[in-house]
């Protein structure tokens, strides 16, 4: 039997209450999103966090917690009364007592992504095997489920594809499934590059299909489709190397974007791409064009 404590927190705090959690005898600390909210690296190497975060911390059943839950709920500026709970989790059960949360999730027609946990829900549709990461992406937010939908509808087949910003690898995976002939993977981190590689190998990708670049590795060429699900300030900063990489009649998808930001993407990336009209959900917007010939 083990205890579990589960408290939800600004992120600002997570740092501090972890080394007091340790101190105070948790045996491990786990990270979740309270808020689905996607989070990206400002700079390379760096582990982002949600504005809004939960810590689970795994205690043994013996453990004496009246004494710190006192401290905690004492220390408003953190954390209030409701944030706290604590629940008693059987011994062969805690390891997976998060994964209940996460299940198989379709985008269009013909896409899943699944955890490892569990078996795809359509054998004969083009399924994404990624677990739940920290930072990286799993689908689960809005940005990536437009991405992917978007993917599920464009002609990928032997197509020439470039994840920029790839995170997890999930979009370049998704073309990969979907069945590109080749697929650039690009990230400014090297921890995302480390996660692509391991997902595509999960995912049973061939290596000649999938290749990982940090942006300044990144070759010259051009391709048919390049989908971007960044932030629209770097998107605005790479308008001009993304019209260069994508061929005349060729496709681009830029996610990352906010509502009242689309007609500043608009404005920009009209110079080279007939633009669609813009997708909108949840506050959260999918930008779609053809390179103009």
């Amino acid at each position: 039997m083990w205890q579990q404590l589960k408290i939800q927190l600004k992120s600002e705090h997570a740092s501090a209450l972890e080394q007091t959690l340790i101190e105070s005898g948790a045996l491990s600390i786990s990270y979740l999103d309270a808020e689905d909210q996607p989070v990206f690296q400002r700079e390379p190497g760096s582990t982002p966090l949600w504005d809004n975060t939960f810590l689970l911390c795994l205690f043994d059943e013996n453990a004496e917690l009246d004494s710190l839950l006192s401290d905690l709920k004492r220390n408003t500026e953190i954390l209030n009364n409701e944030s706290l709970a604590v629940e008693v989790i059987e011994d062969q059960d805690w390891e997976r007592s998060w994964m209940a949360d996460f299940q198989a999730m379709q985008f269009g027609e013909n896409l899943w992504i699944y955890p490892s946990w569990q078996s795809p829900p359509d054998p004969n549709a083009a399924n994404i095997k990624l677990d739940p990461g920290l930072a990286f992406g799993s689908g689960t937010h809005t940005t990536t489920s437009l991405c992917l939908r978007w993917l599920g509808t464009a002609e990928v087949k032997d197509k020439e594809v470039i994840d920029y910003g790839c995170g997890s690898g999930v979009l370049a995976i998704g073309a990969a499934v979907l069945g590109a002939d080749k697929v650039h993977a690009v990230d400014n981190d090297p921890q995302a590059i480390a996660a692509t590689m391991d997902n595509s190998y999960r995912n049973n990708i061939p290596e000649e299909v999938i290749t990982v670049y940090l942006p300044e590795a990144l070759p010259e060429l051009q391709a048919d489709i390049l989908i971007a699900n960044i932030l629209a300030e770097p998107l605005l900063d790479l308008s001009v190397k993304f019209a260069d990489l994508v061929k005349k009649n060729g496709h681009i998808a830029l996610s990352g974007i906010l509502e009242e930001q689309i007609p500043t993407l608009l404005a920009c990336y009209q110079r080279w791409f007939e633009m669609d009209a813009p997708v909108i959900e949840k506050d959260w917007v999918l930008l779609t064009g053809m390179r103009k010939a």
